[in-house]
């Protein structure tokens, strides 16, 4: 009873919408703290990818600015949510988290503030890519951290690849959408 109170009262305060159909319908703040409607990417190709700046797939963002700068013109942007639930490999802060990226990885592609993909905090975005796009496994959890969603210009989910794909291995897949 206590969960379901919980997910009516974040529905009525905007969090969560209930009929959400794309992720247009949410607001996130970025890195700074600023609250950003989704819809700001309304006619793109997004991916959606929740970082970490102390995991052994950390690497890959490299490969995840170099499809930024190889697509960006033509429609595409990746937008990074730390993520603090794999074994705690995102610890710092989000101005360290921006610092890190910038300063070893030359991160431009847009990041958000650190948020919960799994479990009863899951940010409600995360429960509706979950709920789009479940996985290969008996559950719908994301396995780890650089799991990626890549959304179509509509603003709906389309591929969701595991955290161990290299981001070059999915530009086939954002060819086709752009």
């Amino acid at each position: 009873m206590r969960k379901f109170l919980v997910l009516i009262a974040v529905a009525v305060s905007g969090l969560l919408p209930l009929s959400a159909q794309t992720i247009y319908d949410f607001t996130m703040n970025d890195i700074d703290g600023n609250p950003v409607s989704l819809s700001e990417y309304k006619g793109k190709v997004v991916m959606i990818v929740n970082v970490a700046s102390k995991c052994g797939l950390t690497k890959q963002y490299e490969g995840l600015e170099a499809l930024y700068k190889a697509y960006q013109e033509k429609g595409f942007v990746i937008l990074g949510f730390p993520c603090n639930q794999f074994m705690g490999q995102e610890p710092g802060t989000e101005a360290e988290i921006l610092e890190f990226c910038t300063v070893n990885y030359g991160v431009t592609f847009p990041l958000f503030s650190k948020i919960e993909v799994n479990g009863d905090g899951a940010h409600p975005l995360y429960q509706f890519l979950r709920k789009k796009l479940p996985g290969t496994g008996s559950k719908s959890d994301i396995e780890w951290n650089f799991a990626k969603f890549l959304i179509g210009r509509d603003g709906k989910p389309v591929e969701r690849f595991n955290p161990r794909t290299k981001p070059e291995d999915t530009a086939a897949s954002i060819e086709k959408l752009l």
